[in-house]
């Protein structure tokens, strides 16, 4: 019997836009989150996080080069059950600066899921969309190279500070690229100055409702893939892979 999944009234948005460097050349013709892993598209699997989470409403934010190839490949959105839209980030500046292109209209005064493209989840997250009663919650993923993420520290129970890529690791607690935020967060990113890089920081938008004593967390269970790099494509691709052999047996037992 196959469980249905409740409709959340929250919407989604997935980041799909940037210039994919990490993996040029193979994103010299196509946007990364159009690059296979394993049996799809990057772009479904964080497409079916959001679906098997509740929520129905997705945007899904992309440069200019290469947005009519989303349409093609997901188009309405319709025979999925889902509603799904544009838009379009002109400039990459950033995880934060992506997120405010999109509550300009999108998601205007509402609270949102935001999940990265080339992300991908074995949990879902219904229950934090349920229980969510405002502010900002992230999720978090122990990891052995946190020289490499946006690092949480945590102190009975609450993160206490949020360090980028720190040389220092101040834990092994990841910042996955999934998030909730409040109606609130398209005026927080507004009044955020751009970084070094020239990119509205997502750490810094964390760091606005930490200080506000507003940021919730959730350690997850099941597996993180980040499929941004060669290592990162290949590595989920071969992981993936397993997993939907052990699936394949697991149906031939039944």
């Amino acid at each position: 019997m196959v469980e249905k999944i409740k409709e959340v009234t929250m919407k989604g948005m997935i980041l799909a836009g940037g210039t994919g460097s990490r993996l040029f050349p193979l994103t010299k013709t196509t946007n990364k989150h159009l690059l296979p892993v394993y049996d799809k598209q990057m772009i479904c699997y964080p497409l079916e996080t959001l679906q098997k989470s509740g929520i129905r409403d997705i945007l899904i934010i992309s440069g200019p080069g290469h947005a009519g190839q989303f349409l093609e490949l997901l188009k309405s959105g319709y025979d999925m059950g889902l509603d799904i839209k544009y838009t379009i980030q002109e400039k990459p500046m950033g995880i934060a600066h992506a997120i405010w292109v999109a509550t300009r209209e999108f998601a205007k005064n509402e609270d949102i899921v935001v999940i990265l493209g080339d992300n991908i989840f074995e949990d879902t997250i219904s229950e934090d969309i349920k229980t969510f009663k405002g502010g900002a919650k992230i999720f978090l993923k122990k990891v052995r190279d946190p020289e490499g993420f946006g690092i949480a520290e945590v102190k009975n129970g609450k993160i206490v500070n949020i360090v980028e890529k720190p040389k220092t690791p101040i834990s092994n607690l990841a910042v996955v690229g999934l998030y909730i935020y409040d109606k609130h967060v398209y005026h927080y990113i507004d009044k955020i100055p751009a970084s070094e890089r020239g990119e509205i920081e997502i750490t810094d938008l964390n760091n606005i409702y930490l200080k506000k004593g507003e940021l919730d967390f959730r350690e997850l269970k099941g597996y993180w893939l980040d499929a941004g790099t060669f290592e990162g494509l290949f590595r989920s691709s071969v992981f993936i892979r397993n997993v939907r052999l052990k699936e394949a047996k697991q149906l031939k037992r039944l």
